[in-house]
């Protein structure tokens, strides 16, 4: 049987060769990542100095320490995780799953956010996932959530239940990104509303999203969660963009 399953692998690596994700090189024995060691090595980790409450990293010297915004307004949410900051292939990887529409990526960017999870959910042991949603309008232009796709491959490895209508996004926004990030918190307030209360009341929930910049949108949410019933959000996101100390 193990002759029949290398013949099998070796034949389908043949007729469909692994790439590499980002560089596009062949790679032997892929994987199911689909990324090459070189392209590996120059992702850019978060690392301290960082927020420990919104994972924000700074750029500089010194230990973790609360920045001045959870400090100034506390977050809704207990903690927020991010595995990458938001620059070179990760940046790149993101973009083309969400704006050239190569939805095949949400598998490696689940992957690769799922290496970083396990001390993170034994710490704070969530019911459910809930992504962060997309305005009717926005989902019917994009075609998809690009936090549900991502979701839904973590649903299954975590073997965690996906709620991906328990929230739902009341009213068309203004791009977050386009927006200096006083008007990002103004932007969002209100925007978003609780569609199965009975789903998260008393739940410890993971609130999920491709990037997280200020944070208004996931505090947002994390708000309208808290509201509903919910007794702990941890927020997670693929990446994250960084700030200077």
């Amino acid at each position: 049987m193990a002759v029949v399953e290398q013949f099998l692998r070796t034949l389908l690596d043949l007729l469909l060769p692994p790439i590499c994700h980002i560089c596009h090189a062949f790679i032997p024995n892929a994987g199911t990542l689909h990324i090459c060691p070189r392209c590996r090595e120059q992702l850019s980790p978060v690392s301290s100095p960082l927020c420990p409450l919104c994972g924000i990293p700074f750029i500089g010297a010194g230990g973790d320490h609360r920045c001045g915004h959870c400090l100034a307004h506390p977050p809704h949410f207990e903690r927020a995780l991010s595995h990458y900051r938001y620059e070179g292939a990760i940046r790149e990887l993101l973009h083309s799953f969400k704006y050239n529409r190569r939805t095949h990526l949400r598998a490696p960017l689940a992957l690769l956010t799922l290496e970083w999870l396990p001390p993170f959910l034994a710490e704070h042991s969530p019911h459910l996932i809930v992504p962060v949603p997309l305005h009717p309008s926005r989902l019917r232009q994009r075609g998809f959530n690009q936090a549900v796709l991502i979701g839904t491959v973590l649903s299954r490895q975590l073997s965690l239940p996906l709620i991906p209508d328990a929230l739902v996004r009341t009213r068309v926004t203004e791009p977050q990104i386009t927006l200096p990030a006083a008007e990002r918190r103004t932007n969002v307030h209100d925007a978003f509303a609780v569609k199965k209360p009975e789903c998260v009341a008393g739940k410890r929930i993971l609130l999920l999203d491709d990037v997280m910049t200020t944070g208004s949108t996931v505090n947002e949410c994390a708000r309208v969660l808290k509201k509903a019933g919910a007794v702990h959000i941890m927020v997670v996101t693929v990446a994250r963009t960084a700030r200077e100390s």
